[in-house]
């Protein structure tokens, strides 16, 4: 097979077992006799995403990372079922096809879902359509039409609200990631407990369900490849549920527009800081007017949104600081989630 322009050689040690993968596909997916090629999509920092081509058909495999991980984190089961229930009324969804729970196959719980194919910005624009100087703009329309979209699905009537419980779903948003925190912890950081402290004190007031995404970012969006302002699809599903949306776009803000040094300054382009893109206040601002929605409580959700990140960042650290991976971009990233921290503990003083 060809090597896809995404994809790239499988990293040592997350190699997957072809021949035990191959036999539990046959007869579930067509063409698997004639044999397997995998290949891995190299983004991303979590869960493992791959190429797997059999048949003349291409599918995507998730699964959980190498390694003990926090409980309730990487459920591939549970993203696979989101998945089932979303794209039906969500199309930039992709659709998954199959869900193994047996993790004897591959050594983790996997699914199978379709390809989707575009372009994912990251770093950098690609060659082709960095001449163009409307990018800017198109792309920023393109992220509020599909957060609008997102967030304009009725939770309701489709059923979906069955996937949370919107009633206490901030104070179980900060409970929880709060636990994650303690779990990861490599070190004592009183300024963190300062943000819990004011997170747990200052719970805003109950807003109308809509579906969360929970990691909506510019490069968990998919673009066609033919024209940038269009979304081609919306990836990584694993924390998506039925909340305030909010929650969406504090955390959103935070990726938009990065409040910590080691990203917004640092040796990474963040293309959103770049001339020509919305800013994230334009961004919040057009999402209220569309969807119709208070943004009172945003500053609320901002430093929620930072801390949820710093916990995220840090669970990241945690495996390679315990040795379970040895994917060395990982191994300086306790400097970002200090430098999250002092921008979350900045804005609750700023607060007070």
């Amino acid at each position: 097979m060809t090597r896809a322009p995404d994809t790239a050689p499988i990293r040592a040690g997350e190699e997957l077992p072809a021949g035990r993968l191959r036999e539990y596909l046959s007869g579930r997916i067509e063409g698997v006799e004639e044999g397997i090629a995998i290949e891995q999509f190299p983004g991303g920092h979590s869960n493992l995403t791959y190429l797997v081509a059999a048949g003349g058909k291409e599918y995507v495999l998730r699964r959980a990372p190498h390694g003990p991980v926090a409980p309730r984190a990487h459920d591939m089961a549970r993203e696979c079922r989101v998945l089932q229930a979303v794209h039906p009324y969500f199309p930039p969804a992709p659709k998954p096809y199959l869900l193994c729970e047996d993790s004897s196959v591959i050594g983790a719980v996997f699914f199978l879902m379709e390809r989707r194919r575009g372009v994912v910005l990251r770093s950098r624009i690609p060659t082709n359509w960095a001449a163009n100087p409307d990018l800017p703009r198109l792309v920023s329309k393109a992220f509020l039409e599909c957060l609008v979209q997102l967030h304009s699905v009725e939770v309701t009537r489709t059923g979906l609200i069955a996937m949370g419980k919107p009633d206490g779903f901030v104070g179980r948003q900060v409970r929880g990631w709060s636990e994650r925190w303690l779990r990861a912890r490599t070190e004592e950081m009183p300024r963190m407990e300062r943000v819990i402290e004011y997170l747990r004190a200052n719970l805003p007031p109950e807003a109308p369900p809509a579906l969360v995404h929970n990691d909506f970012k510019l490069d968990n969006l998919m673009l066609r490849a033919d024209g940038p302002g269009t979304v081609e699809a919306v990836l990584d599903w694993e924390m998506a549920t039925v909340g305030d949306p909010l929650v969406d776009i504090g955390l959103t803000l935070c990726y938009w527009d990065p409040p910590d040094e080691d990203v917004r300054d640092g040796p990474v382009t963040c293309l959103t800081r770049g001339p020509g893109w919305m800013t994230g206040e334009e961004l919040a601002g057009q999402w209220a007017e569309r969807t119709k929605r208070s943004t009172a409580t945003l500053r609320y959700h901002e430093i929620l949104g930072i801390f949820k990140l710093a916990v995220i960042v840090q669970q990241i650290y945690f495996r390679w600081f315990r040795g379970q991976t040895g994917d060395e971009r990982f191994a300086s990233f306790h400097r970002r989630v200090k430098s999250l921290v002092e921008a979350a503990y900045a804005r609750v003083e700023a607060a007070a």
